[in-house]
């Protein structure tokens, strides 16, 4: 009998090894999009009953964020430990896509929403293969060095409040990767590491659709609430957001996501004045 696309979701979720999770990820979308185009039976989304946290592999030790070493990007073991961290990130990334499917198969939203997170989930899976593909080429891999240990706390404290999740994991912290990656980038082309800066443009290019499908539902499921989207968005991340939202902000990325300037900067000025 085959899986519903949720419980395909559990499939990656429940998988530890990174490189493993990430072909799974990748073989599932291709299986949701093959059905999508009638080449294959049509996948019912279902429900589940996901982990309240994903498969991990052993490696990397995962500590708190004030014990994490500093990185220093102008060295090779800086730049190394720089990809490292994009790695952790993008593998997180990869799990908290199929989460949202997971985690809220539930609720009625249209298809096209499971399509988008399909896509996000697949293309981050490409993303951590580029980055570790990075790492191996400089001497290293995935899990050689510790890693943040809070990359699920978004997803924990939003496991019951869809759009409270569309709010902080695509609207702000993957709207914080279109602020970074730029610098990132510019880090690896003054070191001529073309390989680095070949994933960390397709990473750049991609995470735009990401935060743009946050903002699309995020505007949907306020619409057919009848809340103001702004308002809201204030409210649920002052809630469920323990970080601080820092300028400088890719303020023509962000426009292109669909994230207009007063939806970010009146809660980088409340932090500030905090």
């Amino acid at each position: 009998m085959s899986l519903t696309l949720t419980e395909m979701a559990v499939e990656v979720l429940s998988t530890a090894d990174g490189r493993a999770k990430a072909a799974l990820s990748r073989a599932h979308a291709a299986t949701w999009f093959a059905a999508r185009r009638g080449e294959s039976a049509p996948i019912a989304i279902g429900t589940a009953s996901p982990p309240d946290f994903p498969a991990r592999p052993t490696k990397p030790d995962l500590l708190e964020p004030r014990d994490v070493p500093r990185r220093r990007p102008g060295s090779p073991t800086g730049r190394i430990a720089l990809l490292h961290a994009v790695a952790h990130i993008e593998l997180n990334a990869v799990d908290l896509h199929w989460d949202i499917i997971a985690r809220f198969g539930h609720v009625p939203m249209p298809q096209g929403f499971y399509d988008d997170w399909v896509k996000s989930g697949d293309e981050e899976a490409k993303h951590f293969g580029l980055v570790c593909d990075c790492l191996e080429a400089l001497g290293s891999h995935y899990g050689a060095l510790p890693a943040h240990a809070g990359m699920w706390r978004a997803a924990s404290d939003t496991a019951d409040d869809l759009p409270g999740r569309l709010a902080v994991v695509p609207m702000v912290l993957e709207a914080r990767g279109l602020d970074v990656t730029p610098g990132m980038i510019g880090i690896f082309e003054k070191a001529g590491e073309a390989q680095a800066v070949a994933a960390l443009k397709t990473i750049y290019a991609e995470e735009v659709a990401h935060v743009a499908y946050g903002s699309k539902w995020f505007n949907f499921l306020c619409g057919r609430d009848e809340l103001d989207p702004k308002e809201a968005f204030h409210s649920l991340v002052r809630r469920y957001f323990h970080g601080a939202l820092k300028p400088p902000f890719n303020e023509e990325k962000r426009a292109d996501a669909g994230l207009p300037p007063d939806f970010y900067w009146p809660l980088a000025e409340e932090k500030a004045r905090g």
